[in-house]
């Protein structure tokens, strides 16, 4: 099979919702539906698959915005977690996007009193899913560092504790240096995501500049929704944060 063109229209999908999800973001209208808006619903196939490369962020405008997301929006990321489960052997930022978009989940439809109980791992109607291990994280070069944390950039979010978030707060130095090399780099996505995580922790130098440089990254990056989505997250966690 082509691979170029198998996978033009998933990435036509991807590219769609992370525009709308920019859009809800900018807007602050999280009453209509992102999924909708990109022509997507629980049975296209297409659909389902960019839901689960945007990941949770699907529900980022809700999140943020501290308000209920569409049913349809909900709808389209819980099949998405049942369709794409991470395999036995899966990467561990695979596995970790699959806990947080399940969290992200009941973060809006909590289950019962003591249906998974006091600790880490969470679950839908297909069982629980426990928060996955992230001590490879604490030793990782700050290279490597940086690019997982670009990848697990929708773990970004206020209000979302996990053993990635503790790891990102310890090292908020590194991902201030893996910043400016993904700058350099030319890497908007990943400086993206850096920033992203910079602007939830807080702890960056303050010689980095982060506003100015997140600017220059949407700037030139800016052509990649993905790029935007998380610019304008890192953008409206600072504001937060300042206030």
């Amino acid at each position: 099979m082509d691979q170029t063109h198998a996978s033009s229209p998933l990435a036509g999908a991807v590219h769609d919702l992370a525009t709308e999800v920019v859009l809800a973001l900018r807007s602050g209208d999280h009453l209509a539906t992102v999924c909708g808006a990109a022509g997507i619903d629980e049975e296209n196939r297409t659909g389902i698959a960019a839901a689960r490369v945007i990941g949770a962020d699907l529900l980022l405008p809700s999140v943020l915005y501290g308000r209920h997301p569409h049913p349809g929006d909900v709808a389209v990321l819980d099949r998405a977690v049942r369709e794409f489960p991470p395999k036995p052997d899966a990467p561990a930022a695979t596995a970790w996007s699959h806990w947080h978009m399940i969290s992200t989940l009941q973060r809006f439809a909590p289950p019962p009193p003591g249906a998974t109980g006091p600790g880490t791992a969470v679950g839908t109607g297909t069982g629980t899913y426990a928060e996955p291990d992230a001590a490879w994280l604490e030793n990782a070069p700050w290279q490597s560092f940086t690019h997982q944390l670009s990848v697990l950039a929708p773990l970004a979010v206020p209000a979302a504790p996990s053993a990635v978030q503790r790891a990102a707060a310890d090292r908020a130095v590194d991902l201030a240096r893996g910043f400016v090399r993904a700058v350099r780099r030319r890497d908007w996505l990943q400086a993206a995501g850096a920033g992203r995580w910079l602007a939830a922790i807080g702890g960056e130098p303050a010689t980095l500049g982060l506003e100015r440089g997140l600017d220059f990254v949407e700037l030139m990056g800016g052509h990649d929704p993905r790029v935007t989505l998380h610019v304008r997250a890192a953008r409206l966690m600072a504001e937060a944060r300042a206030r």
